[in-house]
């Protein structure tokens, strides 16, 4: 047997997966037209555009560009009408700007646990964490894979509330044929370096509702109607504006797309399909209702008992080793000290009291997730040929027949 690279043997793999971000020319010359037009930021013609088509593409009527995932959150929840004293459920497993949109609203997010064959929100644990004062719920679409919608959207319906659809892992993803982001009241994407689709940074709000797009325009353009005059400023807003040079980047990011998500599909259904053969290794559950699967990331899961109890940071360390970039995922942040402490702010504690004590958060699968069982390959990963996907396997089974050397 081939001795682990932990242990100073060869590892599998020592070629670097693909590059990211890719660009060429087209982003170059979007740039330049940008720079020589004069119109560097407000007024400009690319952020509209882009708004426009990205909409269009997640199947929703409406676009609003902003600095970024975590601010088209927050300005969505603006939009909607949430603020202090009202209560959001967000799924424990997912960034952490999920809930601290809510917290910067002054609301509070109250974490309901995830299944543990998706990872995504668990739509029994959210129903069982609705009170009078439940506003609105954020669904995430984790690693680019949609939530079970329809059982969302029938709870948000039983109990009034409205749904901000966290898609800043999920552009193209789609769920019965539809673009994510674009079943719900409002959907939220993210365009930061990491992502699928990218521009540095900046995100998008989406919507249908014209009244939500209105309100949302105005609080991301200091107040300022949709129609109206430059000074003239009828809502409390703020600069959430995107530059035209990150729209300009934007629309030559989205040509591509299409190309890119069709590779990672068909990657992510080989390893799917190869990784489901080795005993311990257990890919996240197909859906048929899931008929575009984004993959920002993709996740499997970790079973260390057939693995001879090696845990799972080891398991994560040997792959890296071996050639293979990876992470465990999400840590438990949801009990950092900063979320413990949020018991003791004033404003916060003033509205809610014990509510905000998050030491009595109750999630055991998403602690699983976190802990023992999740494990990240990168989207960039998976733009490469099926060689590249081969030697993932590859790495997976030499751990898996020498993992004696790492337990011993």
């Amino acid at each position: 047997m081939a001795r682990l690279a932990l242990k100073g043997g060869e590892p599998v793999r020592r070629k670097p997966f693909p590059k990211w971000p890719v660009w060429d020319d087209r982003e170059l010359q979007a740039l330049k037209e940008v720079l020589e037009s004069g119109v560097w930021g407000i007024g400009g013609r690319k952020q509209k555009e882009f708004e426009e088509r990205f909409a269009a593409y997640q199947n929703a009527a409406y676009g609003v560009t902003v600095p970024g995932g975590t601010a088209a959150l927050e300005v969505a929840l603006k939009a909607a009408g949430i603020g202090a004293g009202d209560e959001v459920i967000v799924p424990a497993y997912t960034f952490v700007a999920t809930a601290s949109a809510v917290i910067a609203v002054n609301a509070l997010p109250v974490f309901a646990d995830v299944e543990p064959d998706t990872y995504t929100l668990d739509a029994a644990s959210a129903e069982s964490l609705v009170t009078p004062r439940t506003k609105a719920i954020i669904p995430v679409h984790i690693a680019g894979r949609p939530t079970a919608m329809d059982a969302v959207m029938a709870l948000a319906k039983r109990h009034d509330l409205t749904v901000v659809e966290d898609a800043c892992q999920a552009w193209g993803a789609q769920w019965r044929g539809r673009g994510v982001g674009s079943i719900g009241h409002l959907g939220c994407f993210s365009f930061q370096s990491s992502k699928n689709i990218t521009c540095g940074e900046g995100g998008i709000i989406l919507t249908s509702d014209r009244k939500l797009y209105e309100t949302a325009w105005s609080i991301h353009n200091t107040g300022r109607p949709v129609e109206g005059s430059r000074y003239e400023h009828r809502l409390l807003g703020g600069n959430y504006r995107m530059t035209e040079f990150q729209a300009a980047v934007l629309l030559v990011q989205l040509s591509r797309y299409e190309e890119h998500l069709k590779t990672r599909m068909e990657n992510a259904g080989y390893l799917s399909r190869r990784l489901a053969e080795i005993e311990g290794i257990r890919p996240l559950k197909d859906d048929p209702r899931v008929t575009r699967n984004a993959y920002h990331l993709y996740v499997f899961r970790y079973d260390s008992q057939a693995f001879q109890g090696l845990a799972r940071d080891r398991f994560v360390d040997a792959l890296r080793a071996e050639g293979i970039p990876c992470t465990g995922g999400y840590g438990p942040w949801y009990r950092a000290p900063y979320m413990l402490a949020l018991k003791e702010d004033r404003l916060l504690k003033s509205l809610y009291g014990e509510r905000i004590d998050y030491s009595r958060v109750n999630v055991p699968v998403t602690d699983k997730a976190c802990t023992q069982e999740g494990i990240w390959l990168f989207q960039s990963m998976l733009l490469g040929s099926r060689v590249d996907m081969d030697d993932i396997i590859a790495a997976v089974e030499k751990i898996k027949e020498n993992t004696t050397e790492l337990v011993a």
